[in-house]
């Protein structure tokens, strides 16, 4: 178990929510795809620590909670379990543990995908906050496939790289940052953080 130590290292919590990857049937995709989009998308520092869970919203719970409050992670993102299936549980279980609800995410998240399947709109994914005493967190779902993680986290741009369709990610340093966490900078060929002129840190 480790806990977060230097305030300036952004502490990313990865949960990966599948029976089926997490009891050995198929390899977990989720988690590799994120790995390899914030190693592209960050150019502060960061380290994650990574969860493979089935979908039980009391075990989803647990790890969202563990997470934030022991682990220390200032931003924790799920993968899986968010349609309209028996077994989907993780927008509850997210819910469950949120001090805040953070609506704006999971609409651009299904604007994000209604540019690519009808069936978007089937997605529930939700974020929040989670506070403590002395700290607080920003949870959010994700989809499963890294293809869609991808376009969700940095949005749809044109084939010139141009940006149609804004990626939830360049609203989440900011949020970061009014939550008291640390300072997060991007590879704004992947990603540009957007800030309010006023919040913007020279570089060092």
């Amino acid at each position: 178990m480790s806990t977060k130590t230097d305030p300036d290292e952004l502490l990313i919590g990865l949960v990966s929510i599948s029976d089926r990857a997490s009891g050995g049937v198929y390899e977990d995709k989720g988690i590799p795809a994120l790995q390899e989009w914030f190693g592209a998308a960050l150019t502060s520092p960061w380290r994650m620590e990574t969860r493979l869970i089935p979908d039980d919203r009391a075990q989803i719970e647990q790890t969202l909670i563990e997470l934030v409050d022991v682990v220390g992670c200032d931003l924790v993102l799920t993968t899986g379990g968010t349609g309209p299936s028996r077994r989907d549980v993780t927008p509850e279980a997210t819910l469950a543990v949120a001090t805040k609800e953070m609506p704006g995410f999971g609409e651009q998240m299904r604007q994000i995908s209604l540019q690519f399947v009808p069936t978007a709109i089937l997605s529930r994914q939700v974020a929040v906050i989670r506070e403590t005493n002395d700290r607080a967190a920003l949870i959010m779902n994700l989809p499963g496939q890294p293809k869609s993680i991808r376009e969700t986290l940095e949005g749809v741009k044109d084939a010139d790289g141009k940006q149609q369709v804004a990626g939830i990610f360049a609203a989440v340093p900011y949020c970061i940052d009014l939550i008291g966490g640390p300072y997060i900078e991007t590879n704004e060929a992947v990603c540009k953080a957007f800030r309010p002129k006023s919040a913007i840190r020279p570089a060092k």
